[in-house]
């Protein structure tokens, strides 16, 4: 199964990264993935303080965010209970995310190949975890990271 967190207001990068370091500690979490708004490509003109596409570290893995954060989806594996890691989410997002948020139980990530995923990779290409995370028209690099624990 997995958890849905959708925050009642979209997340800046500070946010984000904390919030991704505090789900991404806890045991039982396969893989998580971050969707909102595409963040607009760095301006060289534009004030620094002022953007919010920048390198965030997760767990010493740098990323660099390339969305506000709207949703984030969390892969729990089987081999856990369901409703703790959702106990412990939610003590997190208490915590990180002052203004609300909702959490949902269900099924939200891809775990069968699709027909992209066959057709860009191949019928033996692709590994477990990013079933599902592939773009036909865009590189696989510029989409996922991929944070190993």
């Amino acid at each position: 199964m997995d958890l849905q967190v959708f925050p009642h207001r979209i997340l800046g990068p500070d946010r984000t990264e904390m919030l991704l370091n505090e789900i991404e500690a806890l045991d039982g979490v396969k893989r998580t993935v971050i969707q909102g708004p595409r963040l607009p490509p760095e301006d060289p003109n534009e004030n620094p303080k002022y953007t919010e596409r920048r390198v965030i570290n997760v767990h010493g893995k740098e990323i660099d965010l390339k969305v506000k954060t709207g949703r984030i989806f969390i892969d729990v594996s089987t081999d856990f209970d369901i409703v703790e890691v959702k106990d412990s989410i939610d003590e997190i997002c208490k915590e990180l995310l002052p203004f609300g948020f909702d959490i949902d139980v269900g099924k939200f990530i891809r775990t069968q190949r699709t027909v992209t995923d066959n057709i860009k990779y191949g019928r033996e290409g692709i590994p477990d975890e990013l079933i599902g995370m592939t773009d036909q028209s865009a590189k696989l690099k510029d989409r996922v990271t991929i944070l190993k624990k």
